[in-house]
C-alpha cells in the first residue's frame, strides 16, 4: 500500500495512493451512485466530492481500515444526501397530504438504505468484500472467487453469512419494507 507517515508519526495518504484508489474504484463507485441516484452527472459529482474529502482528510485517515469499504460507504451516504436535498429543495407543487406521505415514505426508505449501508460497513472484512463485489459490482460467484483467490464455496458461505446478518439486523424494518413495496406497486 502506498502511503507515507506524516511528520508527527500519524498516517498520511499521498498523491500516488489517492491516484491508485481513484483509478481502481472510480468506475464502480460511479455505477454504485448511479444506481442510487439515477443520474450520471450527480453520481460523478458525488464520487468526485468523496475523493476531494478523502484528500482533505488525508492526515487523519487510518490506513489500516478498508479504503474500499470507506469509499463505498461515503458514496452511499453522499448519494442519500443528494436525494434528501432534492426533496428539500423541490419546487414542484403537490397536494399537501400526498406530499407529506410521499416525503415520509422517502425519508423512511432513506433511513432504511442508510441502515443497510451501516450494516454492510459493519460486516467482517471478507464477508463485506464478497457482498460488495456481488451486489454492488455485479460479479458472479465464480468471478469473485477468481478475483479474491478463494473457492466458489467460500464465496457462497460468505454471501450466506452476509445475508443472514442483514436479515437479523433488519428484522424490525420488515413491516416498513413491505409497506414501501406495496405502495410502489400502487
Amino acid at each position: 500500500m502506498v502511503g507515507v507517515k506524516h511528520m508527527d508519526g500519524g498516517p498520511n495518504v499521498d498523491e500516488k495512493f489517492l491516484e491508485h484508489l481513484f483509478r481502481e474504484y472510480f468506475a464502480s463507485l460511479m455505477a454504485f451512485s448511479v444506481k442510487i441516484l439515477g443520474d450520471e452527472d450527480e453520481a460523478r459529482d458525488v464520487v468526485q466530492k468523496v475523493f476531494i474529502s478523502l484528500w482533505e482528510r488525508r492526515e487523519s485517515l487510518d490506513l489500516d481500515t478498508s479504503m474500499k469499504s470507506y469509499l463505498f460507504t461515503s458514496v452511499h451516504n453522499r448519494s442519500l444526501n443528494v436525494i434528501r436535498d432534492r426533496k428539500k429543495f423541490s419546487d414542484a407543487p403537490h397536494a399537501e397530504r400526498e406530499d407529506s406521505v410521499d416525503v415520509g415514505n422517502q425519508l423512511e426508505a432513506m433511513e432504511l438504505e442508510q441502515r443497510i449501508g451501516e450494516i454492510i460497513g459493519e460486516l467482517p472484512e471478507k464477508t463485506r468484500e464478497v457482498f460488495v463485489l456481488s451486489r454492488f459490482e455485479g460479479l458472479k460467484y465464480g468471478e469473485i472467487a477468481d478475483k479474491l483467490g478463494i473457492s466458489v464455496k467460500t464465496v457462497e458461505n460468505q454471501m450466506s453469512r452476509a445475508l443472514r446478518i442483514l436479515r437479523e439486523k433488519l428484522a424490525h424494518y420488515l413491516a416498513l419494507l413491505l409497506w414501501l413495496i406495496i405502495n410502489a406497486l400502487n
